[in-house]
C-alpha cells in the first residue's frame, strides 16, 4: 500500500487575506495595529483589497509578520525563506539588545504574538540587571 501525501495550496487567497490570516493568527487585534507597527498610515492595509500594495510597504509588513514577501504574494506556502548560513551563524551583541528598539527591531515576535513595548523594556532590564558588574 502506498500512502500519498496531497498538499492544498491557498492560491485562491489575496495579499490581503494572506495578511488578514497570519496576523490574526500571531496575535494582532486588528490590521490597523499591524499597519502602524509597520509605519504604515492607518488603514493602509485594508486599502488593499482593491489597490495593489507598493513593494516597500509589502516588505515592511513582511518583515512585522516574519514572512516572505512571496508569501504574502501567494507565490509560495513557505512562510519564511530558507535561511542561508551567514544568516544563522551571524552573531549579535547583547549589548546591542539592552536598547528597547533594537529589541523591537530584532525580536519580531515570540510565541506567535508580537513582542511589545512593554516586553522590549522587561527583556532590556534584565539583560542589563543581569550583565550588570560581570566584566
Amino acid at each position: 500500500m502506498q500512502i500519498v501525501h496531497v498538499t492544498f495550496r491557498e492560491v485562491d487567497m489575496t495579499t490581503f487575506e494572506r495578511i488578514k490570516k497570519i496576523s490574526k493568527e500571531q496575535g494582532y487585534s486588528s490590521l490597523r495595529v499591524l499597519s502602524e507597527k509597520a509605519g504604515l498610515g492607518t488603514n493602509a492595509i485594508y486599502q488593499w483589497k482593491n489597490k495593489i500594495p507598493r513593494t516597500d510597504n509589502l516588505q515592511a509588513v513582511a518583515d512585522i509578520l516574519n514572512v516572505s514577501v512571496d508569501y504574502l504574494l501567494g507565490n509560495t506556502d513557505e512562510k519564511t525563506p530558507q535561511s542561508t548560513k551567514t544568516e544563522e551563524s551571524q552573531e549579535i551583541d547583547l549589548d546591542v539588545l539592552t536598547d528597547t528598539d533594537n529589541i523591537k527591531k530584532r525580536l519580531i515576535s515570540f510565541g506567535g504574538k508580537p513582542v511589545t513595548e512593554h516586553d522590549a523594556k522587561v527583556i532590556s532590564q534584565f539583560l542589563k540587571t543581569y550583565y550588570e558588574g560581570r566584566d
